[in-house]
């Protein structure tokens, strides 16, 4: 791991998470007060020239996105705090909360201090009580000493429900209701929560916040991939050696992080494909080995960095089944809005099941295609879109495995 860059994780394992004064040790909160001391407009303005871009999985600006809330007249604002860590492989997340929570409540209170929110939510997976309890510790900490001023932070959970990852189904239920997407314009910066200027940003980004006003926007955007800056938390799991979590630069590639930081394909097997981005990524295949990690690039293969989970699997894996599965989870989690992902989650697994049991027909290949294809431009948010895109990456690049239980 010596080739590791941590900013994020920049105190994971080094202080006790418990307490605070191990924080404060580390300049811990400075950041804070720093932007306090800054103009509101300046403020966001560092954070933009950062180019600091979601790591939830949408990669947008996050100083662009402040702005639109910070522009917008309200008589209450509000900052969010996407912990609903859903994804499958995924807990880089929990490792922030569980290590360093006071970086991602810091985070969250310099956001309040720019767009003018004075409340906010961490909405956790309910699967995480080990975190929340982390997390009510460390407010309660926080607003002993004053130091979150007159920013107040809760923490809510979820029931388990996959789509809620989607900002607007988060707010959905943040406001007691089912956890649905919602029609988009209008978005959360300008009306989220209970109608109001709302600020969504994932645990990740937020904890990048204080490394980038304790260190400068240029330094920041000189990490890495100059159009997705900085560092990515990896969590590798599958068929390698390594089966860990790391931080590295943008910039660093797929084959990197596969036979460096993994170690390689264990018990001296071929590698055969790699998922990126958690259950929805793209499986891609060993001619792109060499891309690097950026979100920009991973897109100009047909695949995305998403959470950045990475999933390796060896020549003997069927990914026929592997995507069986895949279907099968999403058609669980689709929250049934919208007809696209309600009745396409369940007829994607349906052909799938029929050609994993050796009945499909060639036929079925293009239906498949069809059916996906028509999936990620028609469904209302980004679980049905996403849902179809295991199967089409699989049906791409190793058709083989397909045609093996063609009759």
């Amino acid at each position: 791991m010596a080739e590791e860059m941590r900013i994020v994780l920049r105190n994971y394992g080094k202080i006790d998470p418990f307490k605070l004064d191990d924080y404060l040790a580390v300049g811990g909160y400075d950041s804070l007060k720093a932007a306090r001391e800054m103009d509101r407009f300046e403020l966001i303005e560092e954070v933009r020239a950062a180019n600091l871009r979601g790591r939830g999985g949408a990669g947008f600006n996050c100083g662009a996105k402040w702005s639109f809330a910070y522009q917008t007249e309200a008589d209450q604002k509000y900052v969010v705090c996407n912990a609903d860590e859903g994804e499958p492989g995924t807990y880089k997340d929990r490792l922030i909360m569980e290590g360093d929570p006071h970086s991602l409540l810091e985070g969250m209170a310099i956001c309040g201090y720019a767009i003018g929110a004075n409340k906010g939510y961490i909405y956790c997976r309910g699967e995480y009580p080990q975190a929340v309890n982390i997390l009510k510790q460390a407010i309660a900490q926080a607003e002993e000493q004053g130091l979150l001023e007159d920013f107040s932070i809760e923490v809510r959970q979820g029931a388990g429900a996959y789509v809620c990852g989607e900002e607007t189904a988060l707010i959905e239920s943040l406001e007691g209701k089912r956890g649905e997407p919602r029609i988009k314009p209008p978005y959360p910066p300008i009306s989220g929560l209970w109608g109001k200027p709302t600020i969504v940003n994932n645990v990740e980004t937020f904890a990048n916040i204080p490394a980038i006003l304790e260190n400068g926007a240029a330094w920041f955007a000189n990490i890495g991939t100059p159009f997705y800056p900085g560092t990515k938390i990896v969590t590798l799991t599958g068929d390698v050696v390594n089966k860990t979590f790391f931080e590295v630069p943008t910039d660093t590639t797929i084959r990197e992080i596969i036979y460096d930081f993994g170690g390689g394909i264990k018990d001296g097997k071929e590698f055969k494909a790699v998922q990126i981005g958690g259950t929805s990524g793209a499986f891609i295949p060993a001619a792109n080995l060499d891309s690097i990690i950026g979100f920009d690039h991973l897109v100009s293969i047909g695949a995305c960095l998403g959470s950045g989970a990475v999933f390796v699997l060896d020549e003997t894996r069927d990914l026929v089944d592997i995507a069986v599965q895949i279907a099968k989870f999403f058609s669980h989690e689709s929250c049934g809005k919208c007809s696209p992902c309600r009745e396409g989650t369940v007829r994607l697994q349906d052909l799938l099941d029929k050609i994993n049991n050796n009945q499909g027909v060639a036929a079925d290949l293009p239906l498949l295609n069809k059916l996906g294809k028509v999936m990620s431009y028609s469904c209302f948010c980004g679980l049905g879109q996403a849902a179809p895109i295991p199967m089409l990456t699989t049906l791409e690049h190793f058709p083989a495995d397909y045609m093996a239980k063609i009759g």
